[in-house]
């Protein structure tokens, strides 16, 4: 059993003045839930999820070597532009992940990140954004320590951007990531994503992802928050046992492709986590009207035509349109006529499977 002190380095062979590296990381959307954290982002039950493929964070990482004079140093910088009120948050993680990178005092880094998507369209960048850090962080200690093999390079990476965000561990590597312990599923973690490692069924290949954006406002209330609420929510116990089982039955459905098995759990996972958020002290009703409206047209036009697509939510009033391949010229036009009046500005993203980070 991997334990974090694996993760934790001897020392390094090898040094290095000053260099750049520069990653892109995507967002996910999780079909089975993480609602609910232990300490050190240990999360309350295991969750899977699709890694998307155009929504991403593209960061470049430069170093100059410095003396340590016990602090960490960085500049932060947004589409080129400094950005003071995200610094916080960056050295906090720093905080996090310093005993896992202990060179990290040697270094003035200047941390220059962009996003694919529009920014506060109400789409969590902070998955890909601590994913795409991790993975530049990741890069730099390789080149301290040349020897790292691919494998443990991944499962740290996914570990330190769990650091950062939790559902970051899953936009490291693969198309469909489990994080957390499952019975059921080999080699998963709570410390880290791992690529599903079962047969998936040709139904999920290129599985599309278009994102309707209701609302792009400020989250009304932090994932962080949110996440405390379930420590003493009344369902706290039986909804994490419900994920293990939705989890046990998405195996058997990856594997058969039964569609309509899936868009039950998916659905139904979506609409757990709204409502453990309706049920918490204090509580919070996250969707919107036009939410709602979405949802009952796609319920009415599945109906209708028998089409196999469905949607999934976030902690927030966005909707993803989940939907095969070969449905999406007609699934798009259904989009276009009857859901994008339900947007914000009529705002929406197409976006499909991917398969993780990338070295640019």
């Amino acid at each position: 059993m991997i334990s974090a002190n694996d993760f934790i380095p001897s020392k390094y062979t090898h040094s290095i003045e000053s260099g750049n590296f520069q990653w892109s990381a995507p967002s996910n959307i999780a079909l089975v839930k993480y609602w609910g954290k232990k300490d050190n982002q240990i999360p309350a039950n295991p969750s899977v999820s699709f890694t998307l493929n155009n929504c991403k964070t593209i960061t470049k990482l430069a170093f100059a070597k410095k003396e340590n004079d016990g602090t960490f140093s960085f500049d932060l910088l947004f589409e080129g532009k400094p950005k003071e009120d995200f610094k916080p948050k960056i050295q906090k993680f720093l905080e996090r992940i310093e005993i896992y990178l202990p060179f990290l005092k040697d270094f003035h880094f200047t941390i220059d990140t962009e996003n694919t998507f529009p920014h506060s369209s109400g789409i969590a960048s902070s998955a890909s954004g601590m994913a795409a850090l991790a993975m530049n962080l990741m890069s730099l200690e390789k080149a301290l320590n040349p020897e790292i093999t691919e494998e443990y390079f991944y499962q740290k990476a996914s570990l330190l951007a769990r650091l950062g965000s939790g559902s970051a561990c899953r936009s490291v590597k693969g198309q469909v990531v489990v994080w957390g312990n499952h019975a059921n599923i080999s080699g998963s973690s709570d410390l880290f994503g791992v690529e599903f490692p079962n047969a998936i069924h040709t139904n999920f290949k290129n599985f599309q992802d278009t994102i309707l954006l209701v609302d792009k406002g400020e989250k009304q209330v932090s994932s962080t928050i949110g996440h405390d609420l379930m420590h003493n929510h009344p369902f706290a116990e039986r909804r994490f046992a419900q994920a293990h089982e939705n989890l046990d039955q998405l195996i058997t459905i990856f594997e058969s492709g039964d569609l309509e098995e899936f868009i039950k759990i998916v659905e139904s996972e979506a609409l757990t986590l709204h409502a453990m958020m309706m049920t918490s002290m204090p509580y919070f009703i996250l969707m919107k009207p036009n939410t709602l409206e979405i949802i009952n047209a796609i319920w009415r036009f599945r109906n209708e035509t028998r089409i196999p697509v469905c949607f999934t939510l976030d902690a927030g009033a966005n909707v993803h349109v989940l939907y095969p391949e070969n449905m999406a010229e007609i699934v798009l036009q259904f989009i276009k006529n009857e859901l994008v009046g339900y947007c914000q500005n009529g705002q929406y993203i197409c976006d499909k499977i991917g398969n993780g980070a990338s070295l640019i």
